[in-house]
């Protein structure tokens, strides 16, 4: 999942960084509203997390510029704000949720993901390809009863590729959903990645690679079940 952090206090950044990332979290972090805004309007998020003052634009000005740019993106208002008509204007600029500080992160990650249901029927935590089994909660990935052992990188990949199966993904498309904006596009990352999982998801009884994520020249890469 890949979020965007609009926020200036840098203690908080560097918590939510810490918690994200360990939740395997790809964060993108925007100082001000007017980078803030331009970020969520230019690149595809998961969910975007925003405060109420921020310098240059506010966090209200920010939702209303992502709205009206007919972004769907859930937003998340993370605030010292706790009086209710700043909640209600939030609310309804386009938030689809506020907390206020202080704040518990384990409360902010159930909302996260809670937030990330509504827009859609809601799904398992556990997703299947074949006879490869990934539990999102547990951060876990199986290969016939077989636990795999994957770096985070590599586990949000396959995860990326698992949930978009029998869809061909272009690099592009990988970059923007696992890697922070300032990944390198030029570079062979994303090849590096592919190849590294092609090897620890080799079969185990047949000891060879089966072809589980397909190169599809010209246009990217699928997991075809």
């Amino acid at each position: 999942m890949k979020i965007l952090l609009i926020e200036d206090d840098v203690n908080v950044i560097d918590f939510l960084l810490t918690n994200l990332k360990a939740e395997s979290f790809t964060v993108d972090v925007a100082y001000d509203g007017s980078q803030g805004s331009f970020m969520a309007r230019t690149n595809p998020y998961d969910v975007i997390i925003i405060d109420y003052s921020l310098p240059i634009k506010n966090g209200i000005t920010v939702c209303q510029e992502i709205r009206s740019a007919e972004i769907v993106t859930p937003i998340i208002f993370l605030t010292i704000y706790s009086d209710l008509k700043k909640k209600i204007i939030a609310l309804d600029t386009g938030a689809d949720d506020y907390i206020t500080k202080p704040f518990s992160f384990d409360e902010l990650k159930a909302r996260i993901y809670a937030i990330r249901r509504r827009p859609h029927k809601i799904e398992s935590p556990i997703f299947t390809a074949g006879d490869i089994i990934l539990d999102t909660r547990k951060q876990s990935v199986h290969r016939n009863s077989i636990p795999l052992n994957l770096t985070r990188k590599e586990y949000n990949l396959l995860e990326y590729l698992i949930r978009n199966k029998n869809t061909v993904v272009s690099r592009g498309m990988i970059m923007e959903h696992v890697w922070n904006a300032e990944s390198d596009p030029l570079s062979n990352t994303v090849e590096a990645h592919i190849l590294n999982l092609r090897k620890k998801i080799r079969d185990e009884i047949n000891n060879k690679n089966d072809g589980f994520i397909k190169n599809i020249p010209g246009r990217g890469y699928i997991i075809n079940v």
